[in-house]
């Protein structure tokens, strides 16, 4: 067994005496009170089993459990105590969801199959947990690559929207969101989700601009209604659905949802596809911002003065000197680059804006892309000197 127990007990003798028994067939840890154990967790973990002791000074066995379950919630917990009581019990259970409950004295045999047990358990909740990451995963990649084959110029701009995204979550001293991350890269998803023969039947009927806006209020429901089945995308799938959500309620979808209460990262791509569709249509980002502010009943202020102090070009900023063009095939492109010109298709659609820079998760994307459908190389690039 690879799987790491730790004991906590007040009594070093008792800690000595479990140790010994144990450390041939599992790799023990000990601890003589909650406090030294939950450093123990922070920095020597993961465990597979956490047992302890009801009766610790400072923190009580399920004062103790009840933390182990907030740091570590795959971690399986159990109790020995010498104060039997239902009470206790029952406590332990409610608050430290405890696996077993065990008394003093234990005999080996007895300790030795409930920690058994535990770490069937703890591989049980394992193996379902990397099933879920691994299926998670793979569903994430299958929809990126829908997108990036079927709509390249509106992948490219995703990969924009994703940057701009995580430059407004450090402006606003955010943590890095993964769920933020991926809702920017599929927000457009709803509208490759609309059928090509139902975009072009909407187009014969010669829509009026409120009908026309009604049409595209859907795509966002769409993607909404695949995302929230796949386990863990729940969060995603909100932020897409209110990305049209203006911070004053009104606004798709019609419910009483606003302000704070919208996701924060519907709020953030609120303001950046805004911004992004206003610059698509000929304005300048300061004028694009300019209506934006007119409008600022549609946007958190918080995000719009984060963009406006991010976007908003600065005349007398110093111009930033890079190393001359140069060209380079796909092979030879490096974390870093900075594209000068687009990267295009076969078919000279556009995947990646100019001006982007070449990072990880891009170019991983590029080169699956490339496979599939093939890029046009050389590409040109500036690399800045190092």
């Amino acid at each position: 067994m690879n799987e790491k127990i730790l004991f906590v007990d007040d009594d070093p003798n008792v800690l000595e005496a479990y140790q010994r028994k144990l450390q041939r067939v599992l790799a023990v840890d000990t601890a003589q009170s909650g406090q030294e154990a939950l450093q123990c967790i922070a920095t020597r973990g993961p465990y597979a089993v956490v047992i302890a002791d009801m009766h610790m000074p400072l923190m009580n066995g399920i004062e103790f459990l009840s933390r182990v379950k907030e740091m570590a919630p795959d971690t399986v917990r159990m109790m020995l105590t010498g104060n039997a009581d239902i009470r206790t019990a029952i406590e332990a259970v409610n608050e430290g969801n405890i696996f077993r409950f065990l008394t003093k004295p234990c005999p080996p045999e007895v300790i030795g199959k409930a920690l058994a047990d535990a770490i069937g358990q703890y591989r049980l909740i394992t193996a379902e947990k990397d099933l879920l990451e691994d299926t998670l995963n793979g569903a994430v990649e299958i929809l990126v690559e829908i997108l990036s084959l079927t709509d390249p110029d509106g992948f490219g701009h995703a990969m924009q929207l994703r940057n701009m995204a995580r430059m407004t979550m450090r402006f606003l001293n955010m943590p890095k969101s993964w769920d933020i991350d991926l809702a920017a890269l599929l927000h457009n998803l709803g509208n490759v989700l609309l059928s090509r023969d139902q975009r072009a039947q909407d187009a014969r009927l010669e829509l009026s601009a409120g009908e026309a806006r009604k049409i595209q209020e859907r795509a966002p429901e769409l993607a909404y209604e695949l995302l929230c089945h796949i386990p863990r995308l729940e969060p995603v799938a909100r932020i897409i659905r209110y990305q049209q959500k203006n911070f004053d309620g009104s606004g798709f979808p019609e419910d009483n949802v606003s302000g704070a209460d919208i996701p924060i990262g519907a709020r953030i791509l609120r303001v950046l596809v805004d911004l992004s569709d206003l610059e698509a249509r000929g304005f300048s980002k300061r004028s694009a911002l300019a209506r934006m502010q007119n409008c600022s009943h549609w946007y958190d202020p918080r995000v719009l003065d984060a963009a406006i102090a991010l976007f908003l070009p600065r005349e007398s900023a110093p111009r930033i000197q890079t190393a001359s063009a140069e060209e380079a095939r796909l092979s030879g492109l490096q974390v870093g680059d900075v594209l000068v010109s687009g990267i295009r298709t076969k078919d000279n659609r556009l995947l990646v804006k100019e001006g982007e820079v070449v990072t990880a998760s891009l170019l991983a994307h590029v080169r699956a892309f490339a496979k599939m459908a093939g890029i046009q190389e050389p590409v040109k690039i500036k690399r800045p000197s190092v």
